[in-house]
């Protein structure tokens, strides 16, 4: 099975691009955001055969009470926002009749996922950083809640592509008014790489 591992800042995949290389694991570094990562990816498997896409970053998370630094397993994804304002209400995308903004993950039937916590994703352009867009965040989702700036646009070109796909987050900051003093970035990416490469490690088919 050939494997892509997905991440938009090398950053977030650096600790582990050795044990990559060894294992001759395909990994794309595509940019912030989901214009970049849909163009990067979709042009990358234009050129290459891939099984599985692997999207793997750091994201907010909304519940207060989460330990940052935590690994979750991202099951569904949603393009935030994408629709229409109908005078205060919000009519999604799918009700326009023009798309669709909730994608999935597909894992290989064969593969043996992580015991891990499991979370909804949504994938945003302007990060949420105000106590009344966070209030709302907190009366249309449930718990947890991860939010990223790529995580959609990878399910989506999965999708398209008909590619088994995964994400997994590491927890960098809770989703409130921007502190950055209280972000624990340097503690997800070390334990996002420690998991990465402990899942690639033991990635075995189910015999």
């Amino acid at each position: 099975m050939k494997v892509l591992v997905v991440a938009a800042t090398l950053e977030e995949i650096k600790p582990s691009l050795p044990f990559l290389e060894e294992k001759h694991i395909m990994y794309l570094i595509t940019g912030v955001g989901m214009v970049a990562t849909t163009y990067a990816l979709t042009k990358f498997l234009q050129q290459h055969k891939v099984d599985l896409l692997l999207h793997a970053g750091i994201g907010g998370i909304l519940d207060p009470s989460a330990h940052l630094g935590e690994i979750y397993q991202i099951y569904t994804d949603e393009i935030f926002g994408l629709g229409a304002d109908d005078n205060g209400s919000f009519i999604p995308i799918e009700e326009l009749g023009f798309g669709k903004r909730i994608y999935t993950e597909k894992p290989p039937a064969h593969i043996r996922l992580p015991k891990i916590n499991k979370a909804q994703g949504i994938t945003v352009n302007n990060v949420h950083g105000s106590a009344d867009n966070i209030m709302r965040l907190q009366q249309q989702y449930q718990k947890p809640l991860i939010e990223s700036m790529e995580g959609a646009s990878a399910f989506f070109v999965a999708e398209q592509e008909e590619i088994n796909c995964l994400q997994f987050r590491a927890v960098s900051n809770y989703i409130e008014p921007r502190s950055r003093d209280t972000w624990e970035i340097g503690l997800a990416v070390e334990n996002l790489n420690i998991f990465l490469q402990q899942f690639l490690h033991f990635f075995n088919p189910v015999r």
